[in-house]
């Protein structure tokens, strides 16, 4: 699963689903490739065949900036996507105190308690749910995966049951994982992770495969819950300034919705038992 030839990779993922319309050029009769040829990306960005073939066979490991805001051009890459080609070049060096732990300072905690009417808990860059107010707790209270964000999404065969729109909260959050631990995946905790993921999900590999980099989206989340029907939720992911490397994960319905009355039942139902 972990190769050394990450560039290559990225870029064989993204030339295969980038299209000639995409990048306005013709076809030239019978094609057998799936997206772009080498030699169009090549033309596009402004090197020579061989020189991207090397790219992408991971013999050439140190292009240019130049060449790398040529590619992104080429592949129409937004801005995290972006930031991520380059730091497979050139690994941008972040601090490593603090990141992937499992300490929740005290003051976080009673922070997300005071949110009533609203789903909140901490993960850190892996995902791990490290805590969780009332709200959340009862959203996830029966599931077989609530440790893990991840796992839960790919591993428990609830899901798909409570996502209502799981395809694509599976794709946003890969997405945002590979985002969020970068070159990181040779740290044991992540790249235990991967390869658990990777060995009990067919859907977590063709996902990965893609090669997709991006932040949460301010989309609503769209939940089923067997025990209060349909709930909307509008979400926003706060960083934590004073621990690096860890976030909280908040949901909220609109006031006086239908959603909102859902998820007041819910917890009501979680503090009954």
């Amino acid at each position: 699963m972990h190769t050394r030839n990450r560039l290559g990779e990225f870029l064989y993922a993204w030339r295969t689903r980038t299209t000639l319309e995409q990048v306005e050029l013709t076809c030239d009769g019978r094609r057998r490739t799936s997206g772009l040829r080498r030699e169009e990306v090549a033309m596009l960005s402004g090197v020579s065949p061989g020189y991207y073939a090397r790219l992408e066979q991971g013999r050439e490991r140190q292009p240019s900036i130049q060449v790398l805001a040529a590619l992104a051009r080429v592949f129409q890459l937004d801005a995290a996507a972006t930031e991520h080609l380059y730091d497979l070049v050139s690994p941008r060096r972040r601090p490593r105190e603090g990141r992937f732990g499992d300490q929740v300072p005290a003051k976080v905690v009673r922070l997300i308690e005071r949110w009533e009417r609203a789903v909140a808990f901490v993960v850190n860059e892996r995902q791990d749910i490290l805590a969780k107010n009332r709200v959340a707790t009862a959203l996830l209270d029966g599931l077989m995966y609530n440790d893990n964000v991840m796992r839960l999404l790919f591993l428990d065969p609830a899901a798909e049951e409570l996502c209502r729109d799981w395809d694509k909260e599976a794709q946003l959050n890969v997405a945002h994982f590979r985002a969020a631990v970068g070159n990181d995946r040779d740290e044991p905790f992540i790249g235990e992770l991967i390869n658990e993921l990777s060995a009990e999900s067919t859907e977590f590999r063709r996902i990965w495969a893609r090669h997709d980099v991006g932040e949460p989206r301010q989309t609503p989340v769209r939940l089923r819950h067997s025990g209060v029907g349909d709930l909307t939720l509008w979400h926003e992911t706060l960083h934590l300034e004073s621990v690096p490397g860890l976030s909280i994960f908040v949901a909220e319905p609109e006031p006086g919705s239908l959603s909102e009355g859902a998820l007041a039942s819910l917890v009501r139902m979680g503090q009954a038992g």
